[in-house]
């Protein structure tokens, strides 16, 4: 996903990630510094709804204005992800596992799951 959290901002007047914070939080949504800094810096790792719900109302813009799919980038992370499983061979050949479609599964040595308490 591109990420335009700046672009939206700048186009309703808004130059510092601190304004828009004090926005935020005269709608009720009190975020940290550091969230902020990660949402103005760059493309979050996560949010919720509810923050993006009020992030759209206070910018007056959509999520689709905030957010725009890159399917190229999908399908490049999947060939590499599929080299990953194969051990380097798009093919997968020579799988470690058995030629099974998935990573090996290891077994669980130690202590098992305890119980839950009744």
């Amino acid at each position: 996903m591109k990420w335009s959290l700046r672009l939206r901002a700048a186009e309703r007047g808004i130059w510092k990630s601190a304004q828009l914070r004090r926005m935020l939080a005269d709608t009720g949504l009190e975020i940290s510094a550091g969230k902020m800094s990660s949402w103005w810096a760059g493309t979050p790792p996560t949010m919720r709804l509810e923050e993006l719900d009020v992030l759209c109302a206070v910018l007056e813009c959509t999520p689709n204005d905030l957010m725009t799919p890159e399917p190229d980038k999908v399908a490049a992370r999947r060939v590499r992800d599929a080299d990953t499983v194969n051990g380097g061979n798009p093919n997968g050949d020579d799988k470690p596992n058995g030629g099974g479609t998935g990573p090996g599964v290891s077994p669980r040595f130690g202590k098992p799951r305890s119980t839950p308490p009744l």
